[in-house]
């Protein structure tokens, strides 16, 4: 991978990361960065009352990248 692929990438997940602890992980730009990234996992949103309580992942990223992660989980 060269470096402006890296870099990129780096954008893409820092991008998809912001998104999803604002929630907005029901929007079509998270759609794209999910597909750019080749994400492969699970996008999580608990809601009560049409309040987001809660949002996070759980993906095979980092396992990829980083032998032994688990995923993680963010609350806002």
């Amino acid at each position: 991978m060269s470096d402006v692929d890296n870099c990129n990438e780096e954008k893409n997940f820092v991008e998809f990361r912001r998104k999803v602890r604002a929630a907005e992980v029901l929007s079509a730009s998270l759609q794209h960065l999910v597909k750019s990234l080749s994400f492969s996992g699970r996008i999580s949103v608990v809601v009560q009352n049409g309040r987001v309580l809660k949002s996070g992942y759980e993906e095979g990223f980092f396992r990829q990248r980083e032998a032994g992660s688990t995923g993680v989980a963010i609350e806002p």
